[in-house]
C-alpha cells in the first residue's frame, strides 16, 4: 500500500489508535498470552544479537587473538581479490553443491574454537529470561555501535514488536488487524526520518555487496547460523499466527514452528542435526502471508534485517580501526534511512526468493527436506560474496 493510500485511511485509523492500539501494544501482553515462550524468545533474540556484537568486538581487541585475526583478514582480502569465479565456488560450497570444509575459517583452528565457544555462550543467552527493559536497551549497550545506529535498530525493534503483538492478539479479527497494522506503519514512518528505515524496498546489494559483506558467515559461521535461526523463528511464528487466523486448518501451528526452531538451536554444546539458515531469512520467503496482507510492513521488516546483517558484517570484519568501522556503519545506516535509495517491488521479491526457502531455514508450515534450488545466486547473476557455512 502506498503512502498516498495510507493517508486516505488516516481518519478511521487515528480513531482506532486512540481508542485501542496504544493499550493493545503494551510489550509482551498479547504475545505473552498467545505464547509465553515466544514472548520470552523475542526479548532474548535482541539481547543475543547485542551480546554477539559485543563478543565479536572483544575478540577483535584481544591481543591473544591478534595473529588469528590477521590471518583471517588476509584470507578475506584474498577472496575479494580473486574475483567472481572464486566467490562462485564458495557460494556452491555453502549450499552443498560441492565439498566444503567444516567452517569458513580456512582451517584456522583458533577462530574455529572461538566460533564454537561463542555459539555455545550465545545459545545460553537465548535460553535465558530477559526483561522488556533489557531488550529495549540492548543496542545502546553495544560498545562498537554508534549511538545513531543503535537508535535506528532500537526504533526498528519497537516497530517489529508492535507488529508481532498486534498479530498475536486473539481478540482482533483479520480486518481489525489489517487496519491496526496500517496505524503501526504510519506511526513508524511519521517519526524522525533520521531513525526510520525506508518503506520502499532496498536493493539487496546494500547488504550482499559491500566491502565487508559476508564477514560474519566466513569468520563465525556457527554464530551466523544461530542469529539467522532466531530471525527465522521471528518470521516463521508470524506466518503461523497469520495462517492460523486466515485458514482454520492451520490453527495451532505456532508450537510446530517453536519445535523446529529448538531443533535448529540444538544442544547446549551447539550440536544439531537440523541445519541453520545459510541465507538471511526474508519475509516473502518465510512469512509470505505477511507480505501478501501487509507488503509495506514486510518491506520495513526486511530493510531492518538487511541493515542488521550489514552492521554485523562490518563489526565482524577483523582488524578494522575504530574510525573506519564507525564510518562504515554510519554510511550503511544512511543508505537504509535514505528514502530515495530503492529498488522496484519485483526486484525485491525476486531477490528474496532467490535466497531459497530451504537455505533460509525452511518453511514455517510444511516440510522441505532439501534445497529447491539448483543454482547459486551468482549463477543467476545475483551478486553475493563468498560464504562457506559450517555446522551449527
Amino acid at each position: 500500500m502506498t503512502r498516498k493510500q495510507l493517508n486516505i485511511l488516516r481518519p478511521p485509523v487515528t480513531l482506532f489508535v486512540s481508542l485501542s492500539i496504544l493499550s493493545l501494544l503494551i510489550p509482551a501482553v498479547a504475545l505473552g498470552q498467545a505464547s509465553p515462550e515466544l514472548a520470552r524468545l523475542y526479548n532474548a533474540f535482541t539481547v543475543t544479537h547485542a551480546a554477539a556484537l559485543n563478543a565479536i568486538a572483544e575478540v577483535d581487541r584481544d591481543p591473544r587473538f591478534a595473529q588469528a585475526q590477521a590471518e583471517v583478514r588476509l584470507q578475506l582480502e584474498q577472496m575479494q581479490d580473486q574475483g567472481p569465479s572464486h566467490k562462485n565456488h564458495g557460494q556452491m560450497m555453502s549450499h552443498g553443491m560441492t565439498a566444503a570444509p567444516e567452517t569458513s575459517h580456512a582451517h584456522n583452528s583458533d577462530m574455529d574454537e572461538l566460533d564454537l565457544g561463542m555459539r555455545v555462550e550465545l545459545a545460553r543467552v537465548v535460553r535465558g529470561d530477559h526483561s522488556d527493559a533489557e531488550a529495549a536497551e540492548a543496542y545502546s549497550n553495544v560498545a562498537d555501535l554508534p549511538r545513531h545506529a543503535a537508535m535506528v535498530l532500537a526504533r526498528g525493534r519497537q516497530f517489529e514488536e508492535q507488529l508481532w503483538q498486534l498479530w498475536a492478539d486473539p481478540d482482533l479479527d483479520i480486518d481489525a488487524k489489517l487496519l491496526a497494522t496500517q496505524a503501526v506503519i504510519e506511526t513508524y514512518l511519521t517519526g524522525d526520518d533520521m531513525y526510520t528505515v525506508s518503506a520502499r524496498p532496498k536493493p539487496a546489494s546494500l547488504y550482499l555487496d559491500h566491502a565487508y559483506a559476508g564477514s560474519l558467515k566466513r569468520v563465525y559461521p556457527r554464530v551466523s547460523g544461530l542469529l539467522w535461526s532466531n530471525q527465522w523463528l521471528h518470521l516463521a511464528s508470524m506466518e503461523a499466527m497469520i495462517r492460523g487466523q486466515v485458514d482454520p486448518q492451520f490453527d495451532g501451528q505456532v508450537g510446530e514452528t517453536l519445535a523446529r526452531y529448538n531443533n535448529k538451536l540444538g544442544s547446549g554444546s551447539g550440536m544439531s542435526m537440523f541445519p541453520a539458515p545459510v541465507e538471511m531469512p526474508t519475509v516473502p520467503t518465510i512469512a509470505p502471508s505477511l507480505y501478501t496482507l501487509a507488503p509495506e510492513a514486510a518491506i520495513i521488516v526486511d530493510n531492518l534485517n538487511m541493515l542488521d546483517a550489514a552492521i554485523t558484517d562490518i563489526i565482524a570484519y577483523p582488524g578494522l580501526d575504530a574510525q573506519t568501522q564507525e564510518q562504515a556503519i554510519l554510511a550503511k545506516v544512511a543508505q537504509f534511512t535514505d528514502k530515495d535509495i530503492a529498488t522496484d517491488d519485483m526486484s525485491y521479491l525476486l531477490s528474496a526468493l532467490r535466497g531459497g526457502i530451504y537455505n533460509q531455514g525452511g518453511p514455517a508450515i510444511g516440510e522441505l527436506m532439501g534445497s529447491e534450488r539448483n543454482r547459486s545466486r551468482d549463477a543467476m547473476n545475483m551478486q553475493h560474496h563468498m560464504s562457506m557455512s559450517g555446522p551449527n
